[in-house]
């Protein structure tokens, strides 16, 4: 069997800088194959962008305590120093940031930062690292790319600045994209168009891509297999076409639920999962969801709840799982298509 590219194996994240240790990501493992794309999804606050800044060793770490290992390529990034992780961030692993306004430098043009960037990871002469960065503005469609290259980031609108943020994220040719919500703040037309923009680039360079977000519909859009989050957990995990099909973790059938579809009848409340996240600086015993499930029993809440394999990569973290196979407590949504932000299906 082939190595995946990226394992993350018992990652754990703790922030250490209060009052209290808060645990935003615990006992995290997932694999990534190479040309392979994987959704992270979960209501804010679930842990996606932790793990995803892990992977980059770009959580502080006078107030951060991280755990478990982490290999890109068979490197194992937690071992890591300075010189050796300026390398691997952007070298081997690019992450694009949810508001690009606040990731690109104001005071530097948007060609001088990608020219930058290139030259910091390779020997080429700036001309050379212009003719490049002209060259991804136009894969990415920027309108008018050579004069674009001299616009300030406040020079463009948000679609542009986060085609612009793609294209400094691709620049050195990495093999592991981290795509942390990048249609934040995007209007939904805007979305439509930069998440097909990322994946065409994922079949077309071959790249392995991790892709947070809390929009099911853009999971769907992107992803070859979706892993959803709840309380620094992954809690559900299976190929995009199994987890609409087929959900089977409760909290993973609330997020479906929750949201609009056609079959539902004009005027109806739209279902909604009870309560809140809980604490991270002080979560209960048991399954985190426990509080919120409408299937929790007294071992739910008594210790740590497992992994369970159901088979073709399907896996839940559920005791429940006998009471979560019944069809109609799918959501009403058509399994052969794909689901667009906003809830159209085509």
């Amino acid at each position: 069997m082939t190595a995946p590219f990226l394992s993350i194996r018992n990652l754990g994240v703790t922030f250490t800088g209060g009052m209290r240790p808060v645990r935003a990501v615990n006992d995290v493992s997932l694999d990534v194959a190479a040309g392979e794309a994987v959704a992270l999804i979960g209501e804010s606050g679930s842990g996606k962008s932790v793990t995803m800044r892990a992977v980059m060793r770009l959580n502080p770490e006078k107030k951060s305590k991280l755990e478990g290992q982490i290999l890109v390529g068979g490197r194992d990034v937690m071992a890591m120093d300075g010189r050796a992780l300026s390398g691997f961030r952007g070298g081997e692993a690019a992450m694009i940031f949810q508001e690009p306004l606040l990731a690109l430098d104001p005071v530097y043009t948007l060609g001088d930062q990608i020219v930058e960037t290139i030259r910091r990871h390779e020997p080429v002469t700036r001309a050379e690292a212009r003719a490049r960065a002209l060259e991804l503005f136009e894969r990415v469609r920027i309108p008018s790319a050579k004069s674009r290259l001299d616009n300030y980031p406040h020079e463009m609108s948000g679609g542009m600045r986060q085609r612009a943020m793609i294209a400094l994220a691709l620049s050195c040719r990495p093999k592991l994209l981290l795509a942390d919500e990048p249609t934040t703040a995007l209007d939904a037309t805007v979305q439509i168009q930069v998440l097909l923009l990322l994946r065409e680039l994922q079949r077309d360079l071959g790249l392995s891509i991790i892709f947070v977000t809390h929009d099911i519909g853009a999971a769907v859009e992107v992803a070859d297999r979706i892993a959803v989050m709840y309380a620094g957990q992954i809690v559900e995990e299976a190929s995009a076409r199994d987890l609409i099909r087929s959900p089977r973790h409760p909290y993973t059938l609330g997020l479906l639920k929750s949201r609009a579809h056609d079959a539902m009848v004009k005027g109806a409340r739209m279902d909604a999962i009870p309560g809140a996240p809980p604490d991270l600086a002080n979560l209960p015993d048991g399954c985190p969801f426990a509080p919120r499930c409408y299937l929790a029993q007294a071992g739910c809440k008594t210790g740590p709840v497992a992994m369970q394999a159901l088979g073709g990569g399907h896996q839940a973290r559920c005791l429940r799982l006998d009471q979560t196979q019944a069809p109609a407590m799918a959501p009403a949504m058509a399994p052969d298509s794909a689901i667009l932000p906003g809830g159209a299906a085509v």
